[in-house]
């Protein structure tokens, strides 16, 4: 078998493979009590990752040089790196539901790649003089690596606005929060929540008498869950059942599902954030190298610009202003489509020095 048969098997099995895990994640999601779905998910996952490794090795025997040289195996190094991360943060997180939102993600890139591209854009060419540098593995490698994972992130971001349903949830604790609030017996916590009523913080105040006594069960389940929400419709001070019935509670299994999906992709874009700023460092010593200027406002270096300081703001907001939950979920989600803009958008739309290897 040549090496050229092989990737053609290769490509196609990863999507293959891809498509049933990410059926796998949602049938598991769907019913969570159904056995080994799990373990079968996560394995087809792994079994994805080696062969798109496999593939991309491939490449590299027969072109060799560093398979990062056109669109055809820029998406599956992107697909690659989205599962590499999807694996770490799904083992970090201890939850399956993670690969919910990442693997159609990578589903969808290989579908791309392996099914939509024309033939000639898959086949291995010889490098422009341009590409011709030990600076194609250090630049590019680790540009698309911190795609892969500010993706990651993102989604994970989404995700977490589609289990809140929308609310204006605020997290306590989930990252660098501060934690819940605390009973005058410091070894007993209170519910770690705030009620926001037109914009201001009310500690939440329930006596367990009959009028309120389900509403406090029900505050208390979701503290004994470890669930942590903001909620914002509360009307009057001294909430009766009737104002907390018409304010939708989240379950405590879905709190807790919100906050870890916040955490996970607070973690996960901490490590891709690094990645950027090392690879468009990389990129700028290349480019003095190649065109003697670090920096010539190319669209793609002003999208990665872009790119860099929508996930700066980001991890500014959490970090030094405290922000969690909502907020920065739609900032990162915001980010989910910069990084397409920057890694794809600008090859499609205007031509520039980066140009070359992809449609123009």
């Amino acid at each position: 078998m040549d090496l050229v048969t092989l990737q053609n098997q290769l490509d196609n099995s990863a999507f293959f493979v891809l498509l049933v895990t990410m059926l796998l994640y949602w049938v598991g999601a769907a019913f969570p009590a159904l056995p080994y779905l799990s373990a079968l998910s996560t394995a087809g996952m792994a079994i994805a990752n080696l062969s798109m490794a496999a593939l991309l090795g491939a490449r590299w025997l027969e072109a060799g040089y560093f398979p990062l040289s056109n669109l055809y195996e820029s998406l599956f190094f992107l697909a690659w790196g989205i599962t590499t991360v999807h694996l770490i943060a799904e083992n970090m997180s201890r939850s399956r539901l993670v690969g919910v939102a990442t693997a159609p993600v990578a589903m969808g890139i290989t579908a791309f790649a392996a099914l939509k591209l024309p033939s000639e854009m898959q086949v291995s060419e010889p490098l422009v003089p341009a590409l011709k540098s030990n600076w194609l593995m250090m630049h590019v490698s680790v540009m698309m690596l911190s795609y892969s994972a500010l993706m990651v992130g993102a989604v994970l971001a989404i995700a977490f606005l589609v289990v809140t349903r929308g609310q204006n949830i605020e997290l306590k604790g989930s990252s660098v929060g501060t934690g819940g609030y605390r009973s005058k017996d410091d070894s007993v916590n209170s519910p770690r929540y705030r009620l926001l009523r037109n914009g201001e913080e009310t500690t939440p105040q329930l006596q367990p008498t009959s009028a309120n006594v389900s509403a406090t069960a029900l505050l208390e389940q979701g503290n004994n869950s470890g669930g942590t929400a903001v909620l914002d419709m509360v009307t009057t001070a001294g909430p009766s059942v009737q104002s907390l019935s018409s304010t939708p509670i989240l379950s405590p299994q879905r709190l807790s599902l919100a906050e870890t999906l916040d955490n996970i992709s607070y973690r996960i874009i901490g490590l891709g954030f690094p990645l950027l700023t090392i690879g468009i460092i990389a990129g700028a010593v290349w480019a003095n190298e190649a065109w003697g200027s670090y920096w010539s406002w190319d669209p793609k270096e002003t999208w990665a610009l872009i790119t860099w300081l929508v996930f700066a703001a980001y991890l500014h907001a959490r970090i030094t202003r405290g922000w969690q939950g909502r907020r920065p979920a739609i900032l990162a989600a915001t980010g989910f489509i910069v990084v397409w803009i920057c890694y794809l958008g600008v090859n499609l739309l205007g031509k520039g020095l980066h140009s070359y290897g992809w449609f123009f």
